[in-house]
C-alpha cells in the first residue's frame, strides 16, 4: 500500500495511491498541505487496509499536486555520518552512538516542486537517505521490536549548506526549501525482507549508491537509540543517514545549481525528483 498527501486549489486532503487514482480519507480540508493534517500516519500501518475500506471518493492523480507525506505536528530526525564510506571521505571516526540532528517541515519540496539553493550560499549538496515513518510510538522501545514500530518507507534528500554546517549545523541543514521528501510512503510489509537499495542521480548520472545493510546504525538501532530520550510519536520521521559520494568531497567540488536535476530511488518506493532553483 501507498499513502499520499495531496493538493488542488488551495485544499489539501490524503489516501491510498492505488495506480493512478488516490483514495481519499476524510475528504478535502480547506487548507494547505503543511498545515493540513496527514491522518493516515498516524495510524500503525495494521489499520491501513480498514481505513481504505472506508474510502467512498476518489480522484486522478493527474488532477492533483503531490504533497510532502508528513503530519504537521510530526518530528523530522535525521542520522549523522551513518555510513563508512561517507566517514571515509569526510575523514570523520565512527562514533559510538548514532549522531542525530534535526529537520524542520519547511525546509521540505515535495516531489516534483523546485528545491531552492538560498541567496547566502553556493555550497549546496545532496545527500540521498531512506526515511522511516513511525506507526507505533514509545518510549525505551527494545532493539529487537524496534521495527515493529515502523509503518512505512519514503525517499529522502537532504540538502546540506556545508559552509554554513561548518559553523552551525542546525543552519546548514535547515534552509527554506532546501530538502525534500516523498513521493509518497510506502507501506513497511511491502519492502520486503532484504536490504532496501540507495541511489542518488544529478543530470541523470548516478552520484550514490548504497544499501541499508551498509548502514553502521541500522533503522531498528536507531530508532531503539532515540527513543531512550524522547518518545516517538506516531507520523514522527527518521531520516537515517547519506551514502558515500556527496558532491563536497569531489575534486572539484559539485554543487547543485539552478537548472539541475536531483533524484533519490530507494528500492521499494520509487523516485523522489526535484528540479534546483536559485531563492527568488
Amino acid at each position: 500500500m501507498k499513502i499520499v498527501k495531496i493538493a488542488r486549489a488551495g485544499q489539501s486532503a490524503e489516501g491510498f495511491l492505488e495506480g493512478e487514482r488516490v483514495h481519499l480519507v476524510g475528504g478535502w480540508h480547506d487548507a494547505a498541505p503543511e498545515d493540513a493534517p496527514f491522518t493516515l500516519t498516524r495510524h500503525a500501518e495494521a489499520a491501513w487496509p480498514a481505513l481504505r475500506q472506508a474510502s467512498t471518493q476518489s480522484v486522478a492523480l493527474d488532477e492533483v499536486s503531490l504533497a510532502v507525506p508528513l503530519d504537521p505536528g510530526a518530528r523530522l530526525l535525521c542520522v549523522g555520518m551513518n555510513y563508512r564510506d561517507h566517514l571515509g571521505e569526510i575523514k570523520r571516526d565512527e562514533a559510538e552512538n548514532p549522531v542525530i540532528f534535526t529537520r524542520f517541515a519547511e525546509t521540505l519540496s515535495a516531489h516534483g516542486e523546485p528545491i531552492q539553493r538560498p541567496r547566502a550560499s553556493q555550497h549546496f549538496d545532496f545527500e540521498g537517505e531512506i526515511a522511516v515513518v513511525i506507526g507505533k510510538g514509545g518510549r525505551h522501545i527494545p532493539l529487537e521490536t524496534a521495527l515493529d514500530h515502523v509503518s512505512g518507507y519514503t525517499c529522502f534528500m537532504d540538502g546540506s549548506l556545508r559552509d554554513y554546517q561548518r559553523h552551525s549545523l542546525t543552519a546548514g541543514k535547515n534552509f527554506h526549501r532546501s530538502g525534500a521528501m516523498g513521493p509518497w510512503i510506502v507501506a513497511a510489509s511491502a519492502m520486503g525482507q532484504g536490504d532496501i537499495t540507495l541511489r542518488t542521480r544529478l543530470n541523470d548520472a548516478q552520484v550514490q549508491s548504497s544499501h541499508s545493510g551498509l548502514m553502521i546504525f541500522g533503522i531498528a538501532e536507531s530508532i531503539a537509540y532515540i527513543s531512550r530520550w524522547i518518545a516517538l510519536r506516531p507520523g514522527d520521521v527518521i531520516a537515517t543517514g547519506t551514502p558515500g559520494g556527496v558532491g563536497s568531497r569531489r575534486e572539484p567540488p559539485l554543487w547543485m545549481k539552478p537548472g539541475d536535476r536531483i533524484e533519490v530511488e530507494v528500492g521499494g518506493v520509487g523516485v523522489l525528483a526535484n528540479p534546483v532553483v536559485d531563492e527568488a
